[in-house]
């Protein structure tokens, strides 16, 4: 049972999603940039029992991501699941930041995970199974957050573009917009939002969705 690969697996989404996984039996390779959000997200997988592979890298390091994501598949072998949950998200109005702050938030959350599916993605199509589930976000384009609704935008493009190429040889690729803040014992309860993505992980072939949005509920 390869498991699942959580790109991201800081306090918040990446680490109920990798609990979710782990809650299935599944083994969960982490990768995160913070040796100490690491240790953590570990701590909080390893309580199912399952096997964990915590590895560090940053999401805007072409050559650090594509080592810790074959550290994970020679460990666990080929992911049945990749989630990529890293985010750059702050404040910032139009021209508030600089070209290289635009182009570092765009690193983070449009480039990491393009990477990412370059390198797992093309197995998981010859395999002919396995899921790319990505974090989006910023349904509506807010102008005060220009780089996070850009990079949000971008990813959900990505989605599609993922999917033309890798969706037709068995290769389910989605994204979860979550629409709101995220936080314990509110609507956008991290635990709750990662249900979503197990449910699009186990979707037959022919119910899938590209796109699934986690809001608040309707007063």
């Amino acid at each position: 049972m390869p498991g699942a690969v959580v790109i991201g697996a800081g306090p918040g989404i990446g680490r109920s999603v990798a609990r979710r996984f782990a809650r299935e039996g599944l083994p969960v390779a982490l990768i995160t940039r913070n040796a100490g959000t690491l240790a953590g997200a570990a701590e909080a997988v390893s309580a199912f029992g399952v096997p964990v592979v915590p590895l560090t890298a940053d999401s805007t390091d072409e050559t650090g991501l594509r080592a810790a994501l074959d550290a994970a598949s020679g460990a666990l072998g080929l992911p049945d699941a990749v989630v990529y949950n890293a985010a750059l998200i702050r404040p910032d109005r139009p021209g508030e930041a600089s070209a290289r702050a635009q182009l570092d938030a765009w690193a983070v959350n449009v480039v990491g995970a393009l990477t990412a599916a370059a390198h797992v993605a093309p197995e998981m199509a010859r395999r002919g199974s396995g899921s790319f589930l990505i974090t989006g976000g910023m349904p509506e384009p807010k102008a005060e957050y220009v780089s996070l609704s850009l990079g949000k935008a971008g990813v959900r493009t990505l989605v599609e573009l993922l999917d033309q190429e890798y969706g037709p040889a068995g290769v389910h690729v989605a994204g979860v917009t979550v629409a709101g803040p995220v936080a314990a014992g509110t609507a956008f309860d991290p635990d709750d939002i990662a249900e979503h993505y197990w449910r699009l992980h186990t979707q037959p072939r022919d119910r899938w969705e590209r796109e699934v949005l986690h809001g608040p509920e309707p007063a």
